[in-house]
């Protein structure tokens, strides 16, 4: 249930920036008045009508594609929780113990006389 629930969260997390209304252009002229349309530039673009050009739109502006990505998102993460979570309760081994080890002094070869000397050797079970 955990991890339903910070997937629903991440989720509206992440889709919050989508969801924020964004603000509104203004296209003004900073470098004086707008240009004069005269002989040489041709007439000045026809305005656009609402009306007559509402066939063209190619979007409604209700909501419906940002709800359907929303929906789609959720149902996808609560999909992806459940696999995630259908193989059931994992049994792990422990690890095995360290193994015993200790010092005993031994009786080792000198090398360079010949001769026999005592050394600390770990001995390990």
């Amino acid at each position: 249930m955990k991890k339903i629930a910070l997937s629903v969260l991440s989720i509206a997390i992440l889709t919050s920036a989508a969801m924020a209304p964004a603000g509104t252009a203004m296209a003004q002229w900073r470098d004086g008045p707008p240009p004069r349309w005269d002989d040489r530039r041709g007439p000045p673009p026809p305005r656009w009508d609402r009306d007559r050009d509402r066939h063209h739109r190619h979007h409604d502006n209700t909501g419906k594609v940002i709800a359907g990505g929303l929906a789609a998102g959720i149902v996808g993460g609560l999909i992806g929780g459940a696999l995630a979570n259908s193989g059931g309760p994992r049994y792990v081994e422990p690890p095995p113990p360290p193994p015993r080890c200790w010092f005993e002094d031994q009786r080792v070869r000198n090398a360079y006389d010949g001769g026999w000397h005592m050394e600390s050797i770990r001995v390990c079970r």
